[in-house]
């Protein structure tokens, strides 16, 4: 068994629609966006991940960049084998003739089909892994949160990602009821370019709209400490020219409004199914933020006053799904809900 390890390398993958992040030996050594540029003629892989995120919006017509994730699952089959397998090379750059078989444990959203489920394990064994164990993604960030989800104990997880919102009431280590919604921070990306085009009549891409939600988004219209206001620029639709505005936080809390509503009734569809004794442990123990969007500022403070429950935010919300699937890794023979 001692030479078998020898050649086994164990990785835990967060496959995301926005990032991708890969544990090797208790340390995150991949943490990049989830994008692949290829070149259009030889189909050949070009950049990924950050490189590629840099071409994202300014490419000439013989490349083009991927995101191989959509909405949590596998939009893109061969895009997201390449992106997987070259993730799996930056942790051991130079090693080119010995490559070891991999034992991987990558997370899934919880309302996924099986198809996708499929589509998932498939691309990570065409990738080089022997052996593949999934596991739902409100788990994993339960687990990486430091939450004891053995316990007979009601405890409700929000994972904000970029494709999907996970909601889900965990106790004796599995989900007792959830809600997985399709309203995420992409949604929150593309509600910022129609307002901005809307408002000021200027066009900006994707990856300003990304900034401008990191710099300035927020969820309520008035904050304690507000960010200063952001110098966005984009094309002018009058005129066609370049133009430079500057947008408020409270701007963005507004046309953030819609989707995090949605967000905030899918949060209370599921206290509703949820059963009574749980719903009393939840009363106490309150409800965690995890994921990119629990980032959000006054997201937390949003969510609390329309359920009236305590909120906390996962330090390093970012990251608490990944190091949850990296301890789901080490103890792959005590976790139950590992699914072969």
């Amino acid at each position: 068994m001692g030479l078998f390890n020898f050649f086994t390398q164990e990785i835990a993958i967060d496959l995301g629609t926005a990032n991708t992040l890969i544990i090797h030996n208790d340390k995150v050594v991949v943490d990049e966006p989830s994008i692949v540029a290829f070149d259009r003629t030889t189909n050949k892989v070009i950049a990924i991940g950050r490189q590629a995120m840099q071409m994202e919006g300014k490419t000439h017509d013989n490349i083009r960049t991927v995101r191989p994730l959509k909405d949590g699952v596998i939009a893109d089959f061969n895009a997201a084998e390449h992106m997987i397998r070259g993730m799996i090379k930056m942790i051991n750059p130079g090693k080119g003739w010995f490559f070891p078989s991999l034992r991987m444990v990558i997370c899934i959203p919880s309302g996924i089909t099986e198809v996708e489920k499929r589509a998932v394990r498939d691309s990570a064994e065409i990738a080089g892994a022997k052996e593949v164990y999934l596991i739902h993604e409100p788990m994993a960030a339960a687990v990486g949160i430091g939450i004891d989800v053995e316990e007979p104990m009601g405890n409700m997880i929000i994972d904000i990602g970029g494709g999907t919102t996970e909601i889900a009431v965990i106790a004796l280590s599995g989900i007792v009821c959830d809600q997985s919604i399709r309203v995420a921070g992409d949604n929150f990306d593309s509600d910022i370019v129609q307002y901005i085009r809307r408002q000021h009549n200027i066009m900006i891409g994707d990856r300003t709209a990304e900034k401008i939600k990191i710099e300035v988004g927020a969820a309520l219209p008035e904050l304690a400490d507000p960010p200063a206001d952001f110098a966005v620029q984009g094309r002018d639709l009058m005129t066609g020219v370049p133009k430079q505005i500057m947008v408020s936080y409270t701007e963005i809390a507004h046309c953030l409004d819609k989707s995090i509503s949605k967000i905030e009734e899918a949060i209370l569809k599921a206290l509703e199914i949820t059963p009574p004794e749980l719903s009393a442990d939840i009363y106490q123990t309150g409800i965690y933020l995890t994921g990119g969007g629990a980032l959000l500022r006054g997201l937390d403070k949003r969510v609390a006053s329309k359920t009236k429950l305590p909120v906390h935010v996962a330090e390093d919300p970012l990251r608490a799904v990944v190091r949850g699937t990296g301890t789901a890794l080490k103890n792959i023979g005590n976790f139950k809900f590992l699914m072969q």
